[in-house]
């Protein structure tokens, strides 16, 4: 059977409330399918319409939809590989599955009470298509609308400080196999109180992991007597290989390490996620940071985090953080 495409649509709830990181977990690690693509959303009145007219037997969920403020920041996973909408839509579940205990996603991360045969409160947390023709339907439509209605998208309204944004990338350790690692991190970095604002799966290429870790390649070489080889094994693990290995038009394509780069906003951010990442070495990080859980060494560490105002500037830069892939990854495999 050839590839799809399905998506799950993570809601304003939920990704304001840090649920982003269990429903991420367990849709890969269940379903055992790539994450292909993802992007934050602010839908429109519009959009949400015709996204619940796409969803056929989710009564209760297509309502949630038009009812939903346009502009709430929702975020959107897309899932690639055999099967994939009938495999999420088992895991995600659907209208009539959310008074168990737990075996769907809706029946852990979202909320349905009734009373006297009456719907009292309903929030699914996250919502899919039941099937490849709902899927094709409703990511043709978010793809369309992904350039107007998504990208790194700005909460400093519902903060009552001053706030900042700070950049995240979720290793390829997380990566080696479909399982719940990414999802874990997502989870403890949700204990920042900071607002999920930037979502983009990516592969950095030879060329961006030279310029990323450009800074510390003066720093290995003088510390150390093979530190440019030192250097070159860290843009190895980020990109799949070694910059002395790779011709100039290599050292531009896409690399074969999956990425996850992630932009956090409110007070203190940049600091407040240096802390949740703790120390470079995993021995030496405090428990219950994500460099404790899930590092091995200095370099196979779970995540990075930019540690400067300054910092983030350059590297959402160097990774192109700002263009829109989502768009042409869903038109490539539909």
């Amino acid at each position: 059977m050839a590839d799809q495409l399905s998506y799950a649509f993570i809601t304003p709830a939920a990704l304001r409330k840090g649920r982003t990181g269990g429903i991420l977990g367990r849709l890969i690690s269940r379903s055992g399918l790539e994450l292909h693509t993802g992007r934050i959303f602010a839908p429109s009145a519009g959009l949400l319409s015709e996204l619940a007219a796409t969803l056929s037997g989710q009564p209760k969920t297509a309502d949630y939809l038009k009812a939903l403020a346009a502009g709430s920041q929702s975020l959107v996973l897309v899932l690639k590989g055999e099967d994939a909408a009938a495999k999420v839509a088992s895991i995600v579940g659907n209208d009539s599955s959310m008074g168990g205990r737990g075996e769907t996603l809706r029946d852990t991360f979202g909320d349905l009470v009734e009373a006297d045969g009456k719907t009292v409160y309903f929030e699914p947390g996250v919502i899919a298509p039941a099937n490849a023709a709902e899927a094709v339907a409703g990511l043709k439509l978010l793809a369309e609308a992904s350039d107007a209605e998504g990208g790194i998208l700005d909460a400093a309204s519902s903060f009552a400080e001053a706030t900042e944004k700070t950049l995240v990338l979720i290793k390829p350790d997380n990566f080696a196999y479909p399982n719940t690692r990414p999802g874990g991190v997502i989870d403890l970095f949700a204990r920042t109180g900071l607002a999920l604002v930037g979502f983009k799966p990516f592969h950095m290429s030879v060329a961006q992991g030279e310029e990323f870790y450009g800074p510390v390649l003066d720093f290995l070489v003088e510390k150390l007597p093979d530190g440019r080889a030192q250097w070159e094994s860290i843009v190895a693990f980020m990109s799949g290989k070694r910059p002395s290995e790779c011709t100039s038009e290599e050292k531009s394509l896409p690399g074969s390490q999956p990425c996850v780069a992630l932009i956090y906003q409110g007070p203190n951010a940049v600091a407040k996620i240096r802390e949740a990442l703790g120390s470079t070495n995993p021995a030496n990080a405090a428990h219950g940071t994500i460099r404790k859980e899930f590092g091995t060494t200095i370099m196979i560490n779970g995540a990075h985090a930019s540690d400067s105002v300054e910092n983030v500037a350059r590297e959402t830069g160097i990774i192109r953080l700002a263009e829109n892939d989502f768009k042409a990854k869903i038109a490539a495999s539909l």
